[in-house]
């Protein structure tokens, strides 16, 4: 009679462990679901390179891009409110698209300039920095309408040694044709094309 208790209590142990495995995979169970986010890139649809001669190198110096639209997130401006699209994701930071989308638009012209960057082998002539001052979905006409994508940039332009210093504001607003995240992004990708078909003719032109 004294020993049934001590027989009795591995028995209790596994049936206490058994009820609070049962109690966490309920627990665990109940946790809200999230949708996972819908990914999407910009500056993709550019030819591929085509080889050329007789080309002169151009240095690209570290540029600027706004902190609220480097990250990943897809923003958008409504007045004086900023919010990011819910659910809904570039593939990679926003910045380094925009790095990749100069490098291939670049590379894609049959011009004369090749884009070098630090750590590549190659002499340059030119130094060419672009900082991004706006890259955004406004909604100038309220959140009900499709937003236009503003895509603003600086770039200067100058020799190795600092001279012949140039410099331009490019800017391109392009509509979305609705207020939905495929058109949205539709328009940031004929944006991001169309002000870097303005900056490499540009850069083309500057080496002359």
């Amino acid at each position: 009679m004294i020993r049934a208790p001590l027989r009795l209590a591995p028995a209790l142990r596994v049936v206490g462990i058994a009820a609070l495995a049962l109690a966490l995979s309920g627990c665990i169970s109940l946790l809200p679901k999230t949708k996972p986010s819908q990914l999407y890139r910009f500056g993709a649809s550019v030819a591929e390179a085509s080889p050329r001669e007789g080309s002169v190198g151009v240095f690209q110096a570290n540029g600027f891009f706004p902190s609220e639209a480097a990250s990943d997130r897809i923003l958008t401006i409504d007045g004086g409110k900023a919010a990011y699209i819910a659910q809904s994701r570039w593939v990679a930071p926003a910045s380094i698209l925009w790095t990749e989308a100069v490098h291939r638009a670049f590379d894609a012209d049959p011009g004369r300039v090749r884009l070098n960057v630090r750590g590549q082998a190659g002499k340059s002539e030119y130094v060419l920095r672009l900082d991004v001052r706006s890259f955004e979905a406004r909604y100038e006409n309220g959140a009900g309408g499709a937003p236009t994508i503003v895509v603003r940039v600086r770039g200067v332009m100058s020799k190795m040694d600092m001279s012949n210093v140039t410099e331009r504001i490019f800017e391109v607003k392009t509509p979305a044709s609705d207020n939905r995240v495929g058109a949205i992004v539709a328009a940031y990708d004929k944006a991001v094309t169309d002000v870097l078909g303005q900056i490499v003719a540009w850069t083309n032109a500057n080496i002359a």
